[in-house]
């Protein structure tokens, strides 16, 4: 099992990032993604969620209206593209794969069973 994050970057207050995560050896369409961030001396958080099979997606209070997850299940990709930055979002971001079940989205980080390396999202003001 692989997650591979990409698109993160330094960026101006107000401005955009597109983050990618690039999921394989395992079966997509079972699983649900989710982007966790951590910034300095604080603790991970989780930020936004998305079935793959059913592109049912849950966000953070702080992110939403601001950021979009989707889903492609011909690359096995999810993305995240967040827009209005702000310094609050600076952070090393994540994403994960859990096992979903269509009836409930995990939101939780001890329900993602794999991890990728994370990419540094910095936000300047």
């Amino acid at each position: 099992v692989q997650l591979v994050e990409s698109g993160g970057g330094l960026v101006q207050a107000g401005g955009s990032l597109r983050l990618s995560c690039a999921a394989s050896g395992f079966r997509f369409d079972d699983y649900a993604i989710g982007w966790f961030r951590q910034a300095p001396g604080k603790k991970r958080e989780g930020v936004s969620f998305i079935g793959n099979s059913d592109d049912y997606t849950m966000y953070a209070d702080s992110v939403k209206g601001r950021f979009t997850i989707v889903s492609d299940g011909a690359k096995n990709t999810v993305y995240l593209q967040m827009n209005n930055l702000k310094p609050e979002d600076t952070a090393v971001y994540y994403c994960a794969a859990g096992i979903y079940y269509s009836d409930y989205l995990p939101n939780a980080d001890y329900e993602y069973d794999y991890w990728g390396q994370g990419t540094q999202v910095t936000v300047s003001s």
